[in-house]
């Protein structure tokens, strides 16, 4: 089979398979970092449920859910690169594998262990898949990569937006919250056919004297980051993302506690609607956006400056207790979020050669996803010191002042450049 030589980095022996066009290319590389993400916050609006059927507390949310992150962030470390080794689609092929099986152990978890483990496999899925549906988007469109970096954004926010929505829909259906996991790894299986039926281009070629383990072995991040003048750029979108991702790791977590208190209700799929509202938000914003270098270069202060103010008013809402508050602020920190890193991602993309295109996304990524992780964890933790409310203001006021601070970056940064 054309998979198993381009997995032992060979080209393989006869071009046979699927001779796809490019739009189904397209497609199915944007429908595997999708699906993934759809499943792996499947989960959002369960957690309430679960915590009272297993018996653990808002830090045991906040450890399932960095389970997911950190696994995510290990493979993006150590495997990130695979793809330009063994090929995207083998590196998507792995992708969706672990993704099944990350789904079935969560559908059937019994403890606060075997969610995590689920989380964890989850996690490592959408770490394999990320730059190499990345990269794929890029080298399918090589003449408009900001199109490229579009589509990998659109299909990242839209997966997590609409997974806490599907999750809190599906879990009322006859046979409870395993529903939604077990159609999530037949929907996985489905896609996998196509995949391994294309014929995809033919694996990258050892260097000279190269050891297959060698060029599979961890990289140095330090290689990852651009040379200057793309740097700054560089670092400030991944600061952005960092912010990006606690903002949507609270809100995924523990905002739905947060909902519930101020409607006086918990139904599952109203809160997973609600959780998921500012990640809707942020996809809208990204399909809604006009390219152009020239306006990208405003359009990241001006999100983060609209995050700003709207983490502001989400802190002041989550005090009052005020529905109405925390949706409109929840909507207008996803346009802002979207706005401010899709440009980032613009910049960064359009500033990196293809041949790193995989390893530099792969890498921001990495400061991105850290985000939804180690902030989280602390968050978590001051839940069950000083309670749920008083731990989210604390928490939303911080994040409103580094908003605030990085929209400033970004005006010198753009100053500069002009």
């Amino acid at each position: 089979m054309t998979l198993i030589a381009e997995l032992r980095m060979r080209a393989p022996a006869a071009r046979t398979g699927w001779d796809a066009t490019r739009t189904v290319r397209l497609v199915l590389s944007g429908s595997v970092l999708f699906l993934l993400l759809i499943g792996a916050n499947l989960a959002t609006p369960l957690y309430a449920g679960l915590q009272q059927r297993l018996g653990y507390g808002s830090l045991g949310t906040a450890v399932a859910f960095a389970s997911y992150v950190l696994a995510l962030v290990g493979v993006l470390v150590s495997a990130g690169h695979w793809s330009d080794h063994v090929g995207r689609r083998a590196a998507m092929v792995l992708a969706v594998l672990v993704g099944m099986a990350g789904s079935a152990v969560f559908a059937f978890a019994g403890s606060l262990l075997q969610l995590c483990a689920g989380r964890a496999l989850q996690g490592m899925a959408v770490g394999l898949a990320t730059g190499a549906c990345a990269a794929a988007l890029r080298e399918l469109l090589p003449h408009r990569p900001e199109w490229a970096s579009r589509f990998t954004l659109l299909a990242s926010s839209g997966g997590v937006a609409l997974g806490p929505l599907l999750g809190g829909a599906l879990a009322l259906t006859p046979g409870g919250p395993a529903v939604p996991f077990l159609l999530h790894t037949a929907a996985l299986g489905v896609l996998l056919v196509p995949l391994v039926l294309v014929r995809a281009r033919p694996a990258l070629q050892l260097p000279a004297g190269a050891r297959q383990g060698r060029v599979l072995a961890p990289r140095s991040l330090r290689g990852a980051v651009p040379a200057p003048p793309a740097r700054a750029s560089f670092w400030v979108a991944a600061a952005t993302g960092f912010l990006s991702f606690a903002v949507f790791g609270y809100q995924l977590a523990l905002s739905p506690g947060v909902f519930a208190r101020a409607l006086g209700h918990g139904s599952p799929p109203l809160l997973g609607a609600l959780a998921g509202l500012s990640l809707a938000s942020s996809a809208v914003s990204q399909v809604l956006a006009p390219a152009g270098r020239r306006r990208g270069r405003t359009d990241g202060a001006g999100g983060l400056a609209v995050l700003a103010a709207s983490l502001a008013a989400l802190a002041w809402g989550t005090a009052a207790e005020n529905p109405a508050v925390l949706i409109v602020a929840s909507a207008a920190a996803g346009l802002g979020q979207g706005t401010a890193f899709r440009a980032g991602f613009d910049a960064v993309a359009a500033s990196v050669p293809a041949t790193a295109h995989a390893r530099t996304v792969s890498l921001l990524y990495v400061v991105t996803y850290l985000g939804s992780a180690v902030p989280v964890v602390g968050l978590g933790a001051a839940v069950g010191a000083v309670g749920l409310t008083a731990a989210a203001v604390g928490f939303l006021g911080a994040c409103a002042g580094a908003a605030a601070a990085l929209a400033a970056a970004a005006l010198v940064l753009g100053a500069r450049r002009r």
